[in-house]
């Protein structure tokens, strides 16, 4: 006789909890703190008409009439759209046809130039802004000067301080690089068979790439467009650097200005603004993650046809096309950079000396600097130690582990995914004021640390997420079946198998943590200030040779990104489960 056991607990017994459960709470509260309590509430003190006064509330609408009363508060919304709109319409279709050269079209050292638009993703919208800016000053800027001599102008050939300016700016840091690194993998799985009938039938490459290529690579290119439209609002240094002096304000740069340049702070209107902000936000994030999940054209299948398309007396013009490009995006502006910092004023070729080594003396003496470089490495280095560990191990519950609150976890990190980093900053800003104990982490680098880890998420957890589904469970099931937890599971199998992925997003965040600006500036106080933050406070100050110190100080960035960069691409080929042969 077979005795069955009952699944309900007997009766007087209170059925605990089990460790999945309790795990994922830890993880929904954590998260949920430190992601959507700061969103919250910004959207409850913007209508608080007592301000800063932590632990008063009155509620009203008068933050709300400021921010609709103040003509500027309501302009830098209308500004970031149109200043989004209008670099977006030159990139998207030259990064769509860069992507379609790249990987339809036999071009030469083509692996080499696509790896180049990840360098120039790599490198801070600060560096290229300061580079760009020592190149297109009115007064002093190096084409400027040249024109004036060559072409004996009256006035700058082009000015990079107006609006024009900052659409250029944005297409020389990452408009362009970021949609060639997503759009590029997608044009290089297409069918060529598509193409091939289109061919047959009689059509040009021209009519062929419009009338089926385009039309196929429309989902991909949608969604990289969602994906670039819901980060509107996060662009911060170009608009600081190259608007403010011309009183151009946008999102960002007028939360920070109300909040931290002007006497008394007017940090209602500020919440005001970032919850107006946030409302249009979410209604992208859901349109965003359903198109990301959707599935309607397949462009790889049993009958999978790789294939190049030659461009016959056109090649080498493509060829010259994205070689120029890349030097735009990386070449230009770092070797502006560094020659302007060995110039006395960069572009006063008639001063005496011409040349000197006093701006490099002036940084490396100072104390100020080599604080922001230890804060800077600490932040980066701890940032890629933690996020990609701490990622993997979410991304491993989130696909391995079938624990209650997946969904609500899940919808946490994309709800943050449009949040930009002036508003997080700002709703950290206002937790730490807010919440009784936590006071002594403003100015500190311990927040600055949690906000770095915190800005890669999303695509951390996205790759670790393709990474584990890719992987076949029976390893792991022979772990447990011989007695194996998860988590021992998941160090003595898993790291090892996902250790190239670790790296590499290791390396990513350490590159984003190193130039991050907009989500600290809040936070940061003068013993906490970073390279970042000190490059763009030169760059905001007319004073002497600042705008050279700046870019000195960008330089250092740039090699210790670029230096990260390449230890881990050694470190790479070192780990993970390699070929002993047979």
């Amino acid at each position: 006789m077979t005795t069955v056991q009952s699944a309900v607990a007997p009766p007087g017994k209170v059925r605990l909890p089990g460790t999945g459960m309790f795990v994922m709470a830890v993880l929904i509260l954590f998260f949920g703190f430190y992601i959507i309590y700061p969103i919250v509430l910004i959207f409850i003190q913007s209508f608080n008409a007592e301000g800063v006064i932590v632990g008063e509330y009155r509620f009203s609408f008068v933050n709300w009439v400021k921010a609709f009363e103040e003509p500027g508060t309501l302009e830098s919304l209308g500004n970031t759209i149109v200043v989004f709109f209008a670099y977006t319409a030159v990139a998207f279709p030259l990064a769509v046809l860069i992507s379609w050269i790249l990987a339809r079209t036999p071009i030469r050292f083509s692996r080499g130039l696509e790896f180049m638009f990840w360098v120039s993703f790599m490198l801070p919208a600060l560096t290229t802004t300061i580079g760009w800016t020592l190149l297109l000053d009115p007064y002093f800027g190096f084409i400027n000067v040249m024109a004036k001599n060559v072409l004996f102008l009256d006035g700058p050939l082009f000015d990079i301080y107006s609006v024009e300016g900052i659409v250029f700016a944005h297409l020389m840091g990452n408009a362009i690089s970021q949609k060639v690194m997503l759009l590029t993998p997608a044009f290089r799985n297409m069918n060529v068979t598509l193409e091939e009938a289109g061919r047959v039938s009689g059509a040009g490459r021209l009519r062929t790439m419009m009338r089926i290529t385009l039309p196929v690579m429309v989902p991909p290119m949608v969604v990289v467009f969602m994906l670039n439209t819901v980060r509107m609002f996060n662009s911060f240094e170009i608009e600081q650097i190259l608007g403010t002096p011309i009183k151009f304000y946008v999102y960002s740069t007028r939360i920070f200005s109300l909040v931290r340049e002007v006497e008394p702070p007017g940090y209602g209107e500020a919440t005001a603004l970032a919850s107006l902000t946030l409302i249009i936000i979410l209604i992208f994030i859901p349109l965003q993650r359903w198109l990301l999940t959707r599935r309607q054209y397949t462009t790889i299948s049993g009958d999978y046809k790789p294939g190049l398309i030659h461009l016959g007396p056109l090649q080498p013009f493509a060829f010259i096309l994205v070689v120029f490009v890349v030097a735009l995006l990386t070449v230009v502006p770092v070797l502006t950079l560094l020659g302007g910092s060995f110039m006395t004023r960069a572009g006063f070729f008639q001063a005496t000396p011409t040349y000197t080594l006093d701006h490099w003396r002036t940084v490396l003496a100072d104390p100020i600097f080599f604080r922001a470089l230890s804060t800077t490495f600490i932040i980066a280095i701890s940032t890629a130690i933690i996020s990609p560990v701490m990622f993997s191990m979410v991304a491993y519950v989130l696909v391995r582990r079938n624990w209650p609150g997946r969904l609500a976890l899940d919808s946490i990190f994309w709800v943050s995914a449009g949040i930009p980093g002036m508003l997080s900053g700002l709703g950290l800003l206002w937790v730490i004021l807010d919440t009784p104990g936590l006071n002594w982490l403003f100015g500190t680098t311990w927040i600055l640390i949690i906000v770095a880890i915190l800005q890669g998420k999303l695509t951390s957890i996205q790759m670790f997420k393709s990474t584990f589904l890719q992987m076949g469970q029976d390893m792991e099931e022979a772990a447990r079946t011989a007695g194996a937890g998860w988590l021992y599971t998941y160090f003595r199998i898993w790291l090892p198998l996902i250790a190239p992925t670790m790296i590499l997003l290791g390396t990513l965040n350490f590159v984003l943590a190193a130039g991050a600006t907009s989500s600290v500036i809040l936070l940061a106080s003068r013993d906490t200030v970073t390279l970042s933050l000190l490059a763009l406070e030169y760059m905001t100050t007319n004073v002497g040779a600042a705008r050279e110190v700046a870019g000195i100080i960008s330089l250092f960035i740039v090699a210790m990104t670029a230096g990260l960069a390449l230890v881990a691409r050694w470190f790479g080929f070192q780990v993970g489960v390699k070929d002993r042969g047979v």
